[in-house]
């Protein structure tokens, strides 16, 4: 039987990235999209002919039995409420990223969940990027030797500030590069290496205007040693390598995003013919300076989330990515604001000793 899912939010994130995806995976349905925008709407009736448009997340709550599954996918501060309503009624949830705007309030929410039996599952959908699959992979491998630094980076080129709720600074809107792009890179760092010891960050809003960071860097001691350099940016007029990963016996570097998002924005899902294959121009390269081969990207694979969440609905399989990796996270954000506030490394509560001092 197809789990019914309601997807609350049909902005970017509805639209581009989980109704695609949910609407790709066997086993899922589409089975309602809320939106009270009149264009939006007409655009769910356009190209989900089968779903429900409804107005409020009121009526998903009203008929709560109808549905197996929510999706939250709004302006960030609408997270955790919407979220603890679904688990109120009932309904296990998927949360996009951020989950929340503080650990605690992340924290709060996977408790609502355990203590009702339900699943509440963080939508970290760059663990399934090609490169990043790539990265561990080679690491698994034994590739690159020991790893002593990842530099991974997500940047842009965008001098002009475009309104809307994630240049605004209030707190609860969790707005800024570090919220929107970091949350990504800072997962991608801690699936690879795990909590770490200490955080040092250089936030700064460049732009004429800009009330919250557009510009940042986040640098994560792990336990063992391995550093990872984040940089995250909407100012950067020519772009870093995406990966440079350096390890004991080999470095593994490449450029330019996975093409998956472009690909969604395009009209395109996984199931469409060569779904998440990246070009042999696009290949990374691992070796050293005296011998370097390309290595073919792995696939990308998006559409893996949603087949782990249906799993972990169904009681087959944990869910695909943890509630506590989501706390992690949002703690290491608030360790980087303060680092940058007081210009000085914090060590991240709870952290083992470091047995590399």
């Amino acid at each position: 039987m197809s789990l019914r899912v309601a997807l609350i939010g049909y902005g970017m994130g509805g639209a581009v990235f989980h109704a695609p995806l949910i609407s790709s995976v066997p086993g899922l349905t589409l089975s309602a999209v809320v939106t009270s925008n009149p264009a939006r709407q007409e655009a769910v009736r356009r190209r989900y002919p089968d779903a429900d448009v409804l107005d409020t997340a009121d009526r998903v709550w009203d008929a709560a039995e109808s549905y197996d599954l929510v999706v939250v996918t709004t302006p960030n501060r609408l997270h955790v409420p919407l979220a603890r309503a679904a688990l109120e009624a009932g309904l296990p949830v998927v949360v996009d990223k951020p989950v929340a705007a503080t650990a605690d309030e992340a924290r709060a929410l996977g408790a609502l969940a355990a203590e009702r039996g339900l699943l509440a599952v963080p939508f970290h959908n760059r663990r399934w990027d090609g490169d990043f699959r790539t990265v561990r992979r080679l690491i698994a491998d034994g590739a690159l030797g020991e790893v002593r630094r990842l530099e991974s980076r997500f940047e842009r080129w965008r001098p002009a500030i475009k309104p809307g709720w994630k240049e605004q600074a209030d707190p609860a809107e969790a707005g800024g590069v570090l919220y929107d792009l970091g949350s990504h890179l800072i997962d991608q760092a801690l699936t690879l290496f795990g909590r770490p010891l200490r955080v040092y960050a250089e936030l700064s809003a460049r732009r004429p205007g800009a009330a919250v960071p557009d510009d940042a860097f986040v640098a994560l001691t792990h336990q063992g040693g391995t550093i990872s350099h984040l940089w995250m940016s909407a100012v950067t007029p020519l772009l870093g390598p995406r990966f440079r990963v350096l390890g004991g016996e080999a470095g593994y570097v490449a450029y330019g995003l996975d093409g998956q998002e472009d690909a969604l924005k395009a009209g395109r899902t996984p199931l469409d013919e060569g779904w998440g294959v990246s070009p042999p121009e696009s290949y990374g390269v691992v070796g050293t300076p005296d011998l370097s081969t390309p290595v073919a990207t792995e696939p990308g694979a998006y559409q893996e989330f949603y087949a782990g969440v249906a799993r972990a609905v169904r009681g087959e399989a944990p869910p695909p990515v943890a509630m506590d990796d989501a706390v992690t996270g949002l703690e290491v954000i608030e360790a980087a604001m303060r680092s940058s506030r007081d210009g000085a490394v914090v060590t991240l509560p709870g952290a083992l000793p470091d047995r590399t001092a």
